[in-house]
């Protein structure tokens, strides 16, 4: 059964914690990871992008000189495509560029992402996450403590108002409750830093 240490805010080792390995150790999927990452990015975007074609541009509707004699190419609107002014060919209409993903891929996924966690020694497990102040300069101090030095994730089970006043100043960390953690946070950052008790929920709902 895969271990890890539970630390204090302080930094300080509290005990070992037992981790189930059907959830912490599997082997990571990188090809279900990447689908998981694809649908997230996907699903961000507004897709809302619009071209006008042709029939759509106003103006154009006289033919803008006649058909022989001219020695130019015939023409039958100033709205074609090949007109400035004219209609685009092919161009974004608005669509949903959302992507599907059963719901064996999406947990094999998270399982993955929290797995890399785990081998690569990037998961911090510290007893819990209340704050005595709402600085950010004695959050900091917390992080360095924990020897997180980078971009974190930080994971909490109750909410906790100094926690998200003192983190939101520091761009380099995201902040999500248990019941809202996913692939794509999890894998833009370098240290998941989680509550012992968000351990115990995620193993509830992921075993």
């Amino acid at each position: 059964m895969a271990k890890t240490q539970v630390l204090n805010l302080k930094g300080e080792k509290v005990k070992d914690l037992n981790l189930k390995d059907s959830v912490w150790n599997i082997e990571v999927n990188n090809p279900v990871m990447h689908d998981a990452i694809v649908l997230a990015q996907a699903s961000l975007r507004q897709g809302t992008a619009s071209t006008k074609t042709r029939s759509e541009v106003s103006g154009g509707g006289r033919k803008p000189y006649k058909q022989k004699g001219t020695g130019n190419a015939r023409q039958g609107s100033t709205r074609s495509p090949q007109w400035p002014g004219g209609g685009i060919v092919f161009g974004p209409k608005p669509r949903d560029y959302d992507k599907k993903q059963n719901r064996k891929e999406r947990r094999l996924a998270l399982k993955s992402a929290l797995s890399s966690k785990f081998q690569d020694k990037e998961l911090v497990v510290v007893e819990n996450l209340k704050l005595d102040s709402n600085k950010t300069k004695n959050f900091n101090e917390v992080l360095k403590n924990l020897k997180v030095d980078g971009k974190a994730l930080v994971v909490y089970s109750e909410d906790d108002e100094n926690l998200f006043l003192a983190s939101r100043n520091n761009n380099k960390v995201a902040v999500l409750g248990a019941d809202e953690i996913n692939v794509l946070d999890l894998v833009a950052v370098n240290y998941l830093v989680i509550d012992e008790s968000s351990v115990k929920k995620i193993e509830e709902v992921l075993n």
